[in-house]
């Protein structure tokens, strides 16, 4: 009998962002619901986070940001993706992020933006349902 494969979710803190709390609530979250959570650390660059997303064949990465520089790593991250042929990935976002923000973020290939208060169990069900795989 074939084993269906756990979805694997790699979070991540780009930037120079030093708190992490929201990120690891997520992940537990995510871990609580069955899937296999790689989390980066601080401080990662988006050459970094595309780097381990492939090496760990994730099927969704997980962005989190406080520090206002969404609109330049969010959008790095998805040219690198690009340029790496990898178009499979569910990118997700949320932290701090102006709402008229988020349409530019979406069209550059953000797959939604989750705010402060969102529920995990909402963040849970839309990576189970919109997968890419």
């Amino acid at each position: 009998m074939a084993t269906k494969r756990k979805i694997r979710v790699l979070t991540a803190k780009p930037g120079l962002d030093g708190h992490d709390r929201g990120i690891k609530v997520i992940a537990n979250a995510l871990m609580d619901a069955g899937m296999e959570v790689i989390y980066t650390g601080l401080r990662q660059t988006p050459e970094q986070i595309v780097e381990a997303a492939i090496q760990e064949d994730v099927d969704v990465i997980a962005l989190s940001i406080l520090s206002g520089a969404h609109d330049f790593l969010f959008p790095r991250i998805m040219e690198l993706l690009g340029e790496k042929g990898v178009d499979d990935v569910l990118v997700i976002g949320g932290g701090i992020i102006p709402d008229e923000d988020i349409p530019s973020l979406k069209e550059r290939g953000i797959a939604e933006i989750f705010g402060p208060g969102t529920r995990t169990d909402d963040i849970v069900s839309y990576i189970e349902n919109n997968l890419r795989r």
